[in-house]
């Protein structure tokens, strides 16, 4: 996994986002190797979560060019486009479900749209991804405004999943939980990540979350990106917030968490 891999999973160059006079992200390029957990941070306004929505082609940047699994999202066909989202996932905050279906609805969602495959075995296929992130088989029936944070979270976790992607795209996936629930998820992250194989693009604020799981982090600032590497790396950036984020109290209390969860 270096920065010399010929075929990154996901390969930005030059990519330029506006929205109307503000300029998001100006000359930004990033790679995601296979295999590899990367955290994408950066202060407020930054763009993370619109360079994910790029990446996946929910949104059209204005210059730039997006690559994954070595084919170009800008420049693709409807068809081409619904094939290469088959082989992504993505769950955005809060897990963005569907209010009016249950967990199983929202699970299977995927797989109606991607796949023909009769209704038993598509609920088989459910029961499955909802076991895989840790909710009890009963959550299946229940709506979204029946659950709690953690649990929607989870549910929407397993529909990132449903049709066993390569890669998952993460948006803030522990903000709003207690830190007992956000460390109960970056433990779900990191062992789904080993068992299925995973690249992982995690947006996140939580240093928690860095520490746990992450073989590199991106930073976003200056409307690109201004440093990647692992957390060590960080640790010798020359710059105001990077150096604030990176050493500041929350970042010596998260480093000795992991650290006693290291000895324990």
């Amino acid at each position: 996994m270096s920065d010399t891999d010929p075929q990154p999973m996901v390969r930005v160059r030059g990519l330029v986002t506006r929205f109307g006079t503000h300029t998001v992200h100006d000359g930004l390029d990033l790679d995601v190797h296979r295999g590899e957990i990367i955290g994408v941070v950066g202060g407020s306004g930054t763009g993370k979560s619109v360079l994910l929505r790029a990446i996946v082609g929910l949104l059209k940047p204005d210059e730039g060019q997006i690559e994954v699994f070595g084919e170009s999202v800008r420049d693709t066909s409807d068809d081409e486009y619904r094939r290469l989202r088959r082989r992504w996932g993505v769950m955005f905050q809060d897990g963005a479900l569907f209010s009016s279906l249950t967990v199983q609805q929202n699970v299977e969602a995927p797989m109606r749209e991607q796949l023909q495959i009769d209704d038993d075995l598509r609920e088989t296929l459910a029961k499955i991804k909802v076991r895989m992130v840790g909710l009890p088989e009963n959550a299946m029936g229940k709506y979204p405004s029946e659950l709690s944070g953690g649990m929607r979270k989870r549910a929407g976790f397993a529909r990132a999943i449903s049709l066993d992607p390569e890669i998952v795209f993460l948006d803030e996936p522990t903000a709003g939980l207690d830190p007992i629930g956000a460390a109960a998820f970056d433990d779900l992250i990191k062992q789904l990540q080993a068992a299925l194989g995973l690249t992982v693009f995690l947006v996140t604020h939580d240093l928690d979350s860095l520490h746990a799981n992450c073989d590199r982090v991106a930073v976003l600032a200056e409307k690109k990106v201004l440093a990647v590497g692992t957390m060590k790396d960080m640790l010798e950036v020359d710059h105001p917030w990077v150096r604030e984020y990176f050493h500041g109290p929350r970042a010596r209390a998260a480093s000795d968490t992991q650290a006693s969860k290291g000895a324990g």
